[in-house]
């Protein structure tokens, strides 16, 4: 059996994604994809950027990694834009929108937020036509693996909400899907740096083959205060709603 970990929205937030790193490396896992998200919010987008580099085998692009390289009017986009610099920002403008393995039989696809869009948001309340259309092969993200079949595992990130929910489509078929939640600015309440592992079988053909797999979601503490006092010293905009967030798990509207 082995394990991949799963991160998304680490939005700058270094101090969340060293801990979460440190917890995968315990755990002897090897494989890390991250879903996005690397800067916006945090105060060490650079440092994130460089780091996810290091550590995953595959990223893919959410929404604020396209964004910031579009035109900025607000000062937090301005920011974060000069820091990052040309090389960069070129490496976010082309991540690629999604990802796919075999595990244990199932087909998994992970993506930031949607099939449809990096912009499209499922939440966790979305009704089960929203989550079913999640699983859907659009323009964006192709047919599983060049084909024309469909997932029937889906994971996202986007929201900073993790969960995990079983599914049945219209045919009757069982699907599973499961939000990471977020490394660096969770908002389900519990400010803890939040993953995913996924547990099966990927090595070929075994991956073919239906066997045991499963989805666990991890929780891990980390030094918040640290990531305040490197927001304050380095001068991050919008650092009140920054703080308030990661101290409390909460996203302020």
């Amino acid at each position: 059996m082995d394990n991949i970990a799963v991160i998304s929205d680490i939005h700058g937030n270094l101090p969340a994604l060293e801990a979460v790193a440190r917890d995968i490396r315990r755990r002897r896992i090897r494989r890390i994809i991250c879903l996005g998200d690397l800067v916006g919010k945090g105060p060490q987008p650079c440092e994130a950027v460089d780091r996810i580099r290091e550590l995953c085998e595959t990223t893919v692009q959410g929404n604020w990694d396209h964004g910031i390289n579009n035109p900025q009017d607000k000062e937090t986009g301005l920011w974060q834009q000069r820091l990052l610099g040309t090389e960069r920002l070129r490496y976010l403008r082309e991540l690629p929108f999604s990802a796919e393995l075999w595990l244990s039989g199932r087909r998994v696809r992970l993506f930031h937020a949607s099939a449809q869009s990096i912009y499209h948001r499922v939440l966790r309340k979305a009704n089960k036509k929203e989550k079913l259309a999640m699983f859907q092969n659009t323009d964006q993200t192709g047919g599983f693996a060049g084909t024309e079949l469909t997932p029937d595992v889906i994971g996202y990130g986007d929201i900073h909400v993790p969960y995990v929910q079983t599914l049945k489509s219209k045919a009757g078929q069982g699907l599973l899907l499961f939000n990471t939640g977020s490394v660096g600015a969770p908002y389900d309440g519990l400010p803890y740096a939040s993953y995913a592992i996924l547990e099966g079988e990927t090595s070929h053909p075994a991956c073919l083959e239906p066997a045991p797999f499963s989805v666990q979601l991890v929780r891990v503490p980390y030094d918040v205060e640290k990531a305040v006092a490197t927001a304050e010293r380095v001068g991050l905009p919008n650092l009140e709603r920054f703080v308030d967030e990661i101290r409390s798990g909460i996203e302020r509207k």
